[in-house]
């Protein structure tokens, strides 16, 4: 199977692409971001593409309950509740500016009790030097582990027991238990990936329970079912791909963002464009923050 560019190239390093139905006044639209440059984007019907700056880094941004949205920035988070982000609140960084190495938020998701979850990385991709966070429905921030180094991809299985992760280097997509009291424990491999097919980006997971996973570097997605055995490759032209996730108002087309970060300016022409494909399954509701 192969993805399609439906957009013209305009990320330097497109990200967290999700679905939601319900923004703000019932507006429903596929959004992600453009990491670096700090914008939160929107895809339009005829293709063109709406920009909200929110910071210096828009890292991952989620759905809010009762509409609006959080956005994880460099260190701390964006909240707002307008589908045109025109009321940001903000909630302080959880570390200084100075803290070495310098880090930033990276990519998460939202846990079934409208927690956001969101990990790190350090900018020179130092080993262990990152963490992953918990912001709770009270917009309390607490430490959940750390000896993290690129932080990617959280999303639930269809019954929100289980929560699948990537740390980028380690090429394996874990696997997490979770429920409300303890959160995520008994980390494991669920997917050890081979080399030379790339690393593990972002992630999402079907209604079936398949986890697929962009291949930063592999130019596709890899689905993967709940026993972690290999069912799909969706090709895409760029070799950066960054994030999947299913979106439409069925949730049956897979969208998928790609990145031109340290490409040369005449390498990959599609590099930066959004792709999508109809895989002949469905994804899950954007789980939305509770706060």
């Amino acid at each position: 199977m192969r993805a399609e560019a439906v957009s013209t190239p305009h990320t330097y390093h497109g990200e967290g692409v999700i679905w939601h139905n319900d923004w703000g006044n019932g507006h429903a639209a596929l959004r992600y971001v453009d990491m670096l440059a700090g914008d939160v984007l929107e895809l339009q019907d005829d293709g063109d593409v709406r920009r909200f700056h929110v910071g210096d880094v828009a890292a991952a941004l989620r759905p809010r309950l009762g509409g609006g949205a959080i956005v994880a920035t460099e260190r701390g988070f964006a909240l707002t509740r307008s589908a045109d982000f025109d009321d940001i609140e903000r909630i302080d960084d959880l570390w200084p500016a100075d803290h070495e190495p310098r880090t930033r938020f990276n990519d998460g998701g939202c846990s079934p009790d409208g927690s956001f979850y969101m990990g790190s990385m350090a900018y020179d991709q130092s080993e262990g030097a990152a963490s992953m966070w918990r912001l709770d429905p009270n917009h309390m921030p607490s430490h959940v582990f750390g000896d993290v180094t690129i932080s990617n991809g959280l999303c639930w299985s269809p019954d929100g027991t289980l929560a699948y992760y990537n740390d980028t280097p380690t090429r394996t997509i874990q696997v997490f238990d979770w429920n409300p009291e303890d959160g995520l424990v008994n980390p494991r491999p669920f997917v050890r990936l081979e080399d030379g097919i790339g690393y593990p980006d972002g992630l999402t997971v079907d209604a079936e329970g398949g986890v697929w996973t962009a291949l930063f570097g592999g130019s596709a997605v890899r689905r993967y079912d709940a026993a972690g055995e290999l069912s799909e490759i969706v090709e895409v032209g760029p070799s950066q791909v960054t994030c999947p996730a299913f979106g439409g108002i069925n949730l049956d087309t897979l969208y998928i963002t790609t990145s031109r970060e340290n490409l040369p300016d005449d390498a990959e022409p599609e590099a930066g464009a959004l792709f999508a494909c109809t895989p002949g399954v469905i994804g899950l509701p954007t789980l939305p923050y509770g706060g």
